[in-house]
C-alpha cells in the first residue's frame, strides 16, 4: 500500500466549514469506493491550505478512470465551495502494510480481521487484497455496502478476540453462524460480486471453539451438510474446509491447532 498527501486550496473567500465539508464528503466517497483505506482522517489547516494524509492499495488508486459518480460529484462540491481540486505528493510505500494484488486470480474471497483496513476482497491464488475499484461496482456506483459490511465484521472479530464481556457471545455467534445476519449479507454481497467478476468467489467463515482436533475433521459444512470439504492440504496454510456448492471456506478450529 501507499501513503500520499493531498493538499487543498482556496481561490476565493470560503468558510472553514463549507471547506469542511466538502473535503470531508470526497474523502468519504474515495473510501466508499477503496480508493483510500481507514475510517478517520485527520485534515489539517495551515498557512491557508488544507493537508490530509492517506492510505491507498496503489499509486495510482486516485486517479480519475477509478472514480465513481461520487466521487465525481463531490469533485464538483469541492470546487461550489471554492477550493481546487486536489494536488497530489506521493510520500512512498507504507512498510506496514500489505501488497494489492495485480493479477487477475483464478478464484476469490471475502475475508478481513478486525486488523486489517486494505479491501476484504482477496485473490484467492496470494491471498492479496484486490482494490476494491477494480472491480465493478457492487451497488449504487461504488462499495460502500461491503466497506459496511467488512467494519461490521471487524467489530465483532475485536469483541471476540478481547474476550471480555458477554458482547464476546454474540459477536461469535456472527462470525461463525450461517444463519446470522452478518453472514447472510456478506455472502449475498460474495454471490453479487462473482456475478459481476464471472471468477469464484468464496466466503470465508470463521470456526473457533469444538470439542478436539478429530471432530474438527469430520464436521459438515454448516450451510449444506457436505461431509467431503475438508481438504488434503490447507490452502493458503489457513483454510482447511472449502465447500464449492455453498462457496464457503473455513478453517479447523483455532482451538485445536
Amino acid at each position: 500500500m501507499h501513503v500520499v498527501e493531498l493538499r487543498f486550496e482556496c481561490y476565493d473567500n470560503t468558510t472553514i466549514t463549507a471547506a469542511e465539508k466538502s473535503i470531508n464528503g470526497l474523502l468519504e466517497a474515495y473510501r466508499a469506493n477503496g480508493q483510500i483505506l481507514g475510517r478517520e482522517f485527520a485534515v489539517a489547516f495551515n498557512d491557508g491550505e488544507f493537508r490530509v494524509r492517506l492510505v491507498m492499495p496503489e499509486k495510482s488508486s486516485l486517479a480519475k478512470r477509478f472514480n465513481s459518480p461520487w466521487v465525481e460529484k463531490a469533485l464538483v462540491e469541492l470546487t461550489d465551495s471554492k477550493i481546487l481540486a486536489p494536488r497530489e505528493k506521493y510520500l512512498g510505500q507504507d512498510i506496514n502494510s500489505e501488497v494489492s494484488s495485480s493479477e487477475t486470480p483464478s478464484w476469490q474471497l471475502v475475508y478481513t480481521s478486525y486488523v486489517h483496513m486494505c479491501s476484504p476482497v482477496r485473490n484467492g491464488d496470494t491471498l492479496q487484497p484486490i482494490p476494491l475499484y477494480q472491480l465493478p461496482a457492487t451497488f449504487n456506483g461504488d462499495h460502500k455496502r461491503i466497506i459496511r459490511w467488512q467494519t461490521e465484521w471487524q467489530a465483532c472479530d475485536e469483541l471476540q478476540m478481547a474476550a471480555a464481556t458477554k458482547a464476546e457471545f454474540a459477536a461469535l455467534e456472527e462470525l461463525t453462524s450461517t444463519s446470522s445476519d452478518l453472514f447472510r449479507r456478506g455472502w449475498d454481497l460474495r454471490g453479487r460480486i462473482e456475478y459481476l467478476t464471472k471468477i469464484p468467489t468464496y466466503y470465508y467463515l470463521y470456526r473457533v471453539g469444538g470439542d478436539n482436533l478429530a471432530s474438527e475433521k469430520v464436521r459438515p459444512c454448516p450451510r449444506c451438510g457436505n461431509k467431503h470439504w475438508l481438504l488434503d492440504e490447507p490452502l493458503l496454510d489457513m483454510f482447511h474446509f472449502r465447500c464449492d456448492s455453498c462457496r464457503i471456506v473455513s478453517n479447523i478450529s483455532w482451538d485445536h491447532l
